[in-house]
C-alpha cells in the first residue's frame, strides 16, 4: 500500500496545531514573543498610521504599513495557524483575513486586493452560495491550516482605506488589539515626538487660569534640546492640562501617534496613558479623551490628560486625583509633561505655575434659557410639532443644555461640538403627508456650507419615520423618487468581450444613496465586486461563470428609499 506523504504531513499539521491551541494558549499572553511573527511584508516597513493613533472617532487598532503607493504586494502570514475568519465588505476593513496561532494570538490582514489562489477559491464558493459580494465567515480550526511564510493575499485598497497599504493587526485571547511593536514589528524611528500645542482646563467654576474659566492656549518655546518651554502661567484651583502632539518615523512624513505620556506634579506622577492595548467597545470613548468641541471647530485633537466622570478607557494608569492638579495661593509649581514613542524617542514639555488668587476677566455670556436639558442618568424627551427626539439613559457623558428648534420639517439639533456615547432617535410624525409619499421619504443631515443631504439609515412603521444618529446637527425630510444609475465603462451592447478579463460597470445614487445590487448573465448570479470609492462594479470572467457564446446581461440597482434601475445588454465571448 502506498503512503500519500502529502495527506501525513496534513495530519500532522492538523494534529500539531490543535496540541498547540489547547496547551500554549494559556500561557502565551502573560509575555509578547520577539521572533514569533514576522513582517507581512517583504518590504522595508515604512508607517502611515500607528497603534492606538487618534482617528475621528476611534483609536487606530494596527499599524498601517505602506505598500510603496501600489497594489498587489505579497502579504505573508506573520506565522503558522490557520484563517479563523475571512470579512469582505464594502467599508471598514474591505477584504480581511483573520488567522489565529498556536500562541493564542491572532492576526489581521485588512484593506486586501485580493487573496491567494486557494483562499480566493474558498471564499468565491461563499460569495456565489449566498450570493452575496459581502460575506463573513468562520472556517474550522481544521479547513484553512496556514504554513510559516505562506503567502495569504495581495496588498490593495479596499474598503474604506484612503490609498493602497496594508492594515496589520495582532489580538490577543480576548479579541483586544495590541500593539504589533511589542512583538518586534516596527519602523525605524530615532526622532523625538513633537508638540504643536498646551492648554489648561479648569476642573470647575472655582478655578481660574489666566484670569480666565475656561480653556486657555499656552505659549510654547521649543528649546535647542527638542524640548518645550511654556511661559509662565498664573492659576489658583483644580486644572488640568491637554496637548496636541505627534510623532514621525525616520521614513515617512506623516503626522503619526504617540506611544505613551506621562505628567508629574512638582516631581510626583500624576498620570500615564499607555497605546499598548485596548478594546473595540472602548475605542469609541475616544470622544472623552480628546477635546471634542475643539476637534470638531479646529480640526486639531488636543489630549487630556486629566479623566472626566463616565470614562471608561482602559488606557491610564497612576491616576492620581484623576490627572488634575491642584494649584493653591502664593504657591510655585511646576507641571511636566513626558511624551514617548515605542522606540523610547521622548520629549518633555515644562510649565511653571504660579499660585495666584484673581478675578475672572469679564467674558460674554450665553444664554441658556432657551436650551433644552439633556439627562445622562435618564432618559429624555424632546418635542415640537411632529418631531420627537429620545435621549436614552448614557447617552450623553453628562448633563448637557443643548439647542432644539423645529422649523417646518426642519431640526435643528444644537451643533456637532458634544461627544455623545450612543445614538439619540429622531421620529417624524408623517400623518399629514400623502399615503403614496411615504415610501420615499428619509431623513437626512444637512452637512457642509450648502448643507447638502446625507442619508441616516431611516426606517419606517405606520406613519411614524425614525432614524438614529450619534452625531447632533440639523436634520430634515427628503423625497427622493430618482432611480440610481448604471453605465456601462468598458463595453457596448451587442459587443463581443472574448479579449477582456474584466466587465465594468458604474452605479450611482445621488440622493438616498445605493442600498443593494444584483447581476445575472442568462438568469444565473454573478459576482460583481462593488467599489464605493469609484461606484465601480467589476466582474471577472476567470470566475468561469460565463460560459456560453451569446450572454443577456441583467443588472438591477436599488437605492435607499427602493426606487430601481434596471440595466440590460448582450454581449458575446467565445
Amino acid at each position: 500500500m502506498q503512503i500519500n506523504i502529502l495527506s501525513v504531513l496534513v495530519i500532522s499539521m492538523k494534529k500539531i496545531l490543535l496540541f498547540f491551541l489547547i496547551t500554549c494558549a494559556t500561557y502565551a499572553q502573560s509575555e509578547y514573543p520577539q521572533d514569533y511573527f514576522r513582517n507581512p511584508l517583504d518590504i522595508t516597513t515604512v508607517l502611515s498610521g500607528t497603534f492606538g493613533e487618534l482617528r475621528s472617532s476611534h483609536f487606530h487598532s494596527g499599524l498601517d504599513i505602506k505598500t510603496q503607493q501600489k497594489q498587489g504586494l505579497k502579504v505573508y502570514a506573520a506565522a503558522q495557524g490557520y484563517v479563523s475568519r475571512i470579512k469582505i465588505s464594502h467599508y471598514g476593513y474591505g477584504k480581511a483575513i483573520y488567522i489565529t496561532h498556536p500562541n493564542g494570538y491572532t492576526t489581521v490582514y485588512g484593506h486586501l486586493q485580493k487573496f491567494s489562489d486557494r483562499l480566493e477559491k474558498y471564499i468565491k464558493e461563499c460569495q456565489y452560495e449566498k450570493e452575496s459580494f459581502e460575506v463573513e465567515v468562520f472556517p474550522s480550526s481544521e479547513e484553512l491550516l496556514i504554513a510559516p511564510d505562506e503567502v495569504i493575499a495581495y496588498s490593495g485598497n479596499t474598503g474604506g482605506s484612503g490609498g493602497p497599504h496594508l492594515h496589520f493587526e495582532i489580538r490577543d485571547n480576548q479579541e483586544r488589539p495590541m500593539n504589533p511593536m511589542l512583538f518586534g514589528i516596527g519602523a525605524k524611528d530615532t526622532k523625538r515626538p513633537f508638540v504643536s500645542a498646551v492648554y489648561a482646563y479648569p476642573k470647575d467654576e472655582n478655578a481660574i487660569i489666566n484670569g480666565k474659566n475656561e480653556r486657555v492656549p499656552l505659549r510654547l518655546i521649543p528649546q535647542k534640546t527638542g524640548d518645550y518651554e511654556v511661559e509662565k502661567i498664573t492659576a489658583i484651583g483644580d486644572i488640568g492640562f491637554g496637548v496636541t502632539s505627534y510623532d514621525q518615523q525616520d521614513l515617512a512624513p506623516n503626522y503619526n501617534g504617540v506611544s505613551n505620556i506621562q505628567t508629574f506634579f512638582n516631581g510626583n506622577k500624576s498620570l500615564e496613558i499607555d497605546f499598548k492595548r485596548f478594546s473595540f467597545d472602548e475605542s469609541k470613548h475616544i470622544k472623552r479623551l480628546i477635546d471634542y468641541e475643539y476637534f470638531k471647530t479646529k480640526r486639531s485633537r488636543i489630549q487630556k490628560l486629566f479623566i472626566q466622570k463616565n470614562n471608561p478607557l482602559s488606557l491610564y494608569k497612576d491616576a492620581y486625583d484623576n490627572g488634575y492638579v491642584k494649584v493653591e495661593d502664593s504657591t510655585s509649581s511646576v507641571y511636566k509633561i513626558r511624551i514617548r514613542d515605542f522606540e523610547g524617542n521622548e520629549t518633555w514639555v515644562n510649565i511653571p505655575v504660579n499660585g495666584k488668587s484673581e478675578k475672572i476677566n469679564e467674558t460674554s455670556e450665553n444664554d441658556d434659557t432657551k436650551k433644552s436639558l439633556v439627562y445622562n442618568g435618564q432618559s429624555t424627551t424632546l418635542q415640537s410639532g411632529n418631531i420627537t427626539v429620545n435621549f436614552y439613559e448614557n447617552t450623553v457623558y453628562e448633563d448637557v443644555l443643548i439647542d432644539f428648534k423645529v422649523s417646518s420639517d426642519t431640526l435643528h439639533l444644537h451643533e456637532d461640538n458634544i461627544p455623545l456615547q450612543k445614538n439619540f432617535y429622531i421620529n417624524y410624525d408623517l400623518s399629514n403627508y400623502k399615503a403614496e409619499h411615504l415610501d420615499k421619504i428619509f431623513i437626512a443631515r444637512l452637512y457642509g456650507y450648502y448643507k447638502k443631504p446625507s442619508y441616516v439609515n431611516t426606517k419606517r412603521k405606520g406613519n411614524i419615520l425614525s432614524a438614529g444618529s450619534k452625531t447632533f446637527g440639523t436634520y430634515t425630510l427628503v423625497m427622493d423618487t430618482v432611480a440610481p444609475t448604471i453605465e456601462p465603462v468598458n463595453f457596448q451592447d451587442k459587443k463581443w468581450l472574448s479579449k477582456y478579463r474584466y466587465l465594468k460597470v458604474k452605479i450611482d445614487d445621488k440622493l438616498s444613496g445605493i442600498s443593494k445590487y444584483r447581476a445575472t448573465v442568462n438568469g444565473e448570479w454573478i459576482l460583481m465586486e462593488y467599489d464605493y470609492k469609484t461606484n465601480m462594479l467589476v466582474h471577472d470572467f476567470n470566475d468561469n461563470i460565463v460560459k456560453d457564446t451569446k450572454n443577456e446581461l441583467k443588472i438591477i440597482v436599488t437605492d435607499n428609499v427602493g426606487n430601481s434601475s434596471t440595466f440590460e445588454a448582450t454581449f458575446f465571448r467565445k
